[in-house]
């Protein structure tokens, strides 16, 4: 004989597969946490500066990896270029995935990769004010620790490859 526990189971499952698609979307919508996704890049040039930009809009001194958030149904990849697209003007050039990190007290999960380009960056967007290509001996005052410690290992995993 089947123990209540497997009976109950396979009740909710029965009533689970029955309900309306839409009733189904929304109970696991309501009942999963959510969040955010943003791409961001270290995104160096052939002289092996690094790109920041000075965001008008951003904590503390404003200056700090280019990225963005992910609009619905666009890959991370494409969210990327379309963000230095729409701030700075620049294409890349080649692009690869570095790795993605989480943020919990913004529910943010960002996705970072690592890119080469050629070309001027200047700013197109209201958003930013400064662009400009640093050396790693030369970031900016301000720069957060955690993307100053971002840029060297990106910098130093991809120069050993």
């Amino acid at each position: 004989m089947l123990s209540f526990g497997i009976m109950l189971r396979d009740l909710a499952e029965s009533v689970w597969r029955r309900a309306p698609k839409l009733l189904r979307r929304w109970s696991v919508r309501l009942t999963n946490a959510r969040f955010t996704v943003t791409a961001a890049g270290i995104i160096s040039d052939s002289e092996d500066r690094v790109l920041l930009l000075k965001h008008r809009f951003r904590s503390g001194s404003g200056w700090g990896i280019p990225g963005g958030f992910i609009e619905a149904d666009e890959q991370p990849e494409e969210g990327l270029r379309r963000e230095l697209q729409e701030e700075i003007g620049l294409e890349l050039q080649t692009l690869k995935l570095y790795k993605a990190r989480s943020f919990k007290g913004t529910r943010q999960i960002e996705i970072i990769f690592y890119g080469r380009t050629h070309g001027t960056a200047t700013p197109q967007s209201q958003e930013i004010k400064k662009a400009g290509w640093f050396t790693l001996d030369s970031l900016p005052e301000g720069l957060p620790s955690d993307q100053q410690r971002l840029i060297m290992d990106v910098l130093q995993s991809w120069s050993k490859t």
